[in-house]
């Protein structure tokens, strides 16, 4: 006998929520609509962020390309897997835009393509102008894929979780928050957001997550989202098989370590795989005990399961909140490169263990980040950098890297 991963009730729970922002069709027209500049920039403005894409705008002429790179170190490109180059620490729009100043000052460093984000999605930060903004940076100027993360644990309003509850039939854990405010009940350690980014997700909590990632999504047409836990990504498989343009990133907070979890996931990424083959995750981040050899073996695996165009990342360098001191993947990164395959380098940390490269410093209030957005846009800037090292050993050794279109 085999057990569906979800029940009826909750097939019809996840479909009712869909249907109250008008189903799949509807969901996916917006998020195309508000992925234009041009909208972008005319809310952005409205919110008081046009400067900042004005300043991005100009940052951005002066960049250098990776093809101006390879001509002028007469490098050939000799490879044709590819390295996608990550990194994390986005942290809304003021922060990315001081590291995109440091990064034009430098002149020198080449973006990443994916820039993911660990901010919690209050409605201040998607419904204000800053989530918006960010995305008009980092995807319409600098050609970039932004990844967004929805906490569970984030405080609303308390008709957001009332809405879902009338909505699919379900009744919330919440606790008071106050000035109007209310968030889901936490029962394990962690940080205020949830434990580590949203693991905990208990009863039916994962309706919360669904609702946070469609609201974000039609408010800025954000398509792209971090997905921390196995009631979420289940979930979130079932929710975005029809709506093409919307997929997910599972985070290594899943603790993928070996063969026997990740089979795991990919038969559940299998069981939602939409017609065209495809499915709604869209990328895997594999946990930082894996070695090179068991990298390989999951990337075989998700060729012999047939999933079309999901692709499998690994940490490089990262906090010590998340691993080790000395935690270093490089080297397993050019065995599996050597091997032919493709793959993602992920720098959560440029390795030095600065004391504001912390996961604590994805969860600050936002006057705190704001009063911080100079140091941590040094941060970020240090942690591209060193992605950009890195990425240009590999274009020596005649690897085809994929950076940010700007960069291209």
């Amino acid at each position: 006998m085999k057990v569906p991963y979800l029940s009826k009730s909750e097939m019809k729970s996840i479909d009712e929520l869909k249907a109250s922002y008008g189903g799949a069709r509807k969901i996916s027209k917006i998020i195309e609509e508000k992925r234009k500049y041009d909208y972008r920039m005319k809310i952005a403005e409205k919110k008081g962020f046009g400067t900042y894409l004005t300043d991005a705008q100009d940052y951005a002429k002066g960049l250098p390309k990776a093809n101006d790179y390879i001509r002028n170190n007469n490098i050939k490109i000799t490879k044709k897997n590819i390295a996608t180059t990550q990194v994390s620490a986005w942290q809304g729009c003021k922060i990315t835009h001081n590291c995109l100043k440091r990064i034009a000052e430098n002149k020198s460093i080449l973006l990443p393509n994916e820039m993911i984000s660990v901010m919690p999605m209050t409605d201040d930060y998607v419904y204000g102008g800053d989530l918006l903004a960010t995305l008009a940076i980092c995807e319409n100027i600098l050609g970039g894929k932004y990844c967004s993360t929805s906490l569970l644990g984030t405080p609303l309003p308390a008709h957001r979780f009332e809405r879902i509850e009338k909505t699919c039939g379900v009744s919330l854990d919440t606790t008071d928050a106050g000035n109007g405010m209310r968030q889901l009940k936490l029962s394990n350690m962690g940080t205020f957001f949830g434990n580590f980014c949203g693991i905990e997700v208990g009863n039916d909590n994962y309706l919360v997550y669904l609702d946070s990632i469609t609201r974000a999504a039609v408010e800025t047409g954000a398509n792209f989202f971090l997905n921390p836990s196995w009631a979420t990504i289940v979930a979130a498989s079932y929710y975005g098989r029809d709506i093409p343009n919307m997929s997910f990133k599972v985070s290594c907070f899943l603790g993928l370590h070996n063969l026997i979890q990740f089979r795991v996931l990919l038969n559940i990424i299998k069981e939602y795989q939409r017609k065209n083959g495809t499915c709604a995750i869209q990328e895997i981040n594999l946990g930082n005990a894996i070695n090179a050899e068991t990298f390989m073996a999951c990337k075989d695996l998700v060729k012999e399961y047939k999933l079309k165009g999901l692709s499998l990342t690994a940490h490089i360098a990262i906090n010590t909140d998340l691993g080790a001191s000395n935690f270093d993947w490089f080297d397993n990164a050019l065995k599996v490169l050597a091997k032919g395959y493709d793959m993602t380098l992920k720098y959560e940390s440029d390795g030095t263990c600065c004391s504001d490269d912390t996961i604590a410093s994805y969860f600050l209030s936002k006057e705190d980040r704001e009063a911080k957005a100079e140091v941590l846009g040094e941060v970020l800037y240090k942690k591209v950098a060193k992605c950009d090292e890195h990425a240009k050993k590999l274009l020596a050794k005649g690897y085809n890297v994929k950076f940010a279109e700007v960069s291209q």
